[in-house]
């Protein structure tokens, strides 16, 4: 428990008097001081005013500042070495799925033997083939690999077939021919 202490009864009456005037006293020139700071403050704001520097133009200065510190930040330049090397990784792995793509179909021109894929394979068989599904377990290797290396989920794109169905449908929404091309192979499916 605190016990309170009534402090109006152990000064005297001259004290208090002295107290009383020494806090009037102190008050007026907090008011003095107050009204003085805001001279200055208004001098402050003229002067910036000739010189047209605008709070615009001062923030506008602050950023810039703020944002060099930032850029020369140790753990700034640690993301920005991080980031270009998942970027370079990203690069080589699409190039490698470039590569592949086009080493699969070399090899199903190869073998056609003049003839389109078109005419060559229907589309349910040209799935099924070792080709193909060598082709197909590459890139769902090389797309999981990716999103894994740069940190997206590998169950968010689907499945190859979803990619190559909603392909499909896309390009015969853009010619008829390819619209009539869709519906023919999966009627046969």
């Amino acid at each position: 428990m605190v016990a309170e202490v009534d402090l109006t009864n152990s000064i005297s009456e001259e004290e208090r008097e002295e107290i009383e005037t020494e806090l009037i006293k102190l008050e007026e020139e907090i008011s003095t001081l107050k009204q003085v700071l805001a001279a200055k403050e208004k001098h402050h704001a003229d002067l910036k005013m000739k010189l047209g520097i605008t709070p615009l133009n001062e923030l506008k200065q602050n950023f810039s500042k703020s944002w060099h510190e930032m850029q020369t930040s140790t753990a700034y330049k640690k993301t920005q070495e991080t980031l270009s090397t998942a970027g370079q990784k990203a690069t080589a792995a699409l190039n490698n799925v470039g590569t592949a793509i086009s080493r699969k179909f070399g090899d199903m021109r190869s073998h056609s033997i003049g003839y389109s894929i078109r005419h060559s394979m229907s589309m349910p068989a040209m799935r099924n083939s070792p080709s193909f599904k060598s082709f197909e377990e590459k890139v769902e290797t090389t797309v999981s690999t990716l999103k894994s290396k740069v940190g997206g989920s590998s169950n968010s794109g689907g499945s190859f077939e979803e990619v190559l169905s909603s392909a499909a449908h896309a390009s015969a929404k853009d010619s008829p021919a390819a619209a009539r091309l869709t519906e023919s192979s999966e009627r046969s499916c």
